[in-house]
């Protein structure tokens, strides 16, 4: 199954990844490479992968596909020296929210590990089409900005494959 890239406006991206655990690698180099030739600080680039990690392996164990059988992660590097990412899904019997498992659990520290790395997050939409967002300090005058509200636009028209 192959990933599908978009480049929306300047200083983001998109990329539709399959609901299979196989795209969450390929979408971590994805974010990877872009930051990094953007020049974005490597501890920053390290803490978006993770987040980004988080969020897409939540989205493929706890929510549906999108109806195009994927689920879509975006990035922006935005005018506040923000990073934004988010990944958008097609729902699932519950609304994502932070919990605390016990010391033996085997999971459940998804939503804990971006609140301790992302400066806010938060999820928006429900039904049938779900983004949980998170907004990371890119380290220069960071903005205490929220995406609560913000969307960014993609333009899917002009699509490429993208190797895993």
């Amino acid at each position: 199954m192959a990933m599908v890239v978009a480049r929306g406006v300047p200083d983001s991206e998109a990329v539709l990844v399959p609901h299979a655990s196989v795209g969450v690698g390929a979408a971590r180099h994805r974010l990877i490479a872009d930051l990094t030739d953007r020049g974005v600080d490597p501890l920053v680039v390290d803490d978006a992968a993770l987040v980004l990690s988080e969020l897409l392996s939540n989205a493929l164990k706890h929510a549906h596909a999108l109806p195009s059988g994927s689920v879509r992660a975006a990035w922006a590097v935005r005018d506040d020296n923000l990073l934004a990412i988010e990944v958008t899904d097609g729902g699932g019997p519950t609304r994502p929210r932070q919990s605390s498992p016990s010391l033996t659990a085997r999971g459940g520290r998804g939503l804990s590990i971006i609140d301790a790395l992302a400066s806010d997050w938060g999820v928006r939409g429900g039904g049938e089409e779900v983004t949980v967002w998170a907004l990371l300090s890119t380290g220069e005058r960071a903005g205490t900005g929220s995406a609560a509200d913000e969307t960014w636009d993609f333009d899917f028209d002009a699509v490429e494959p993208l190797d895993g």
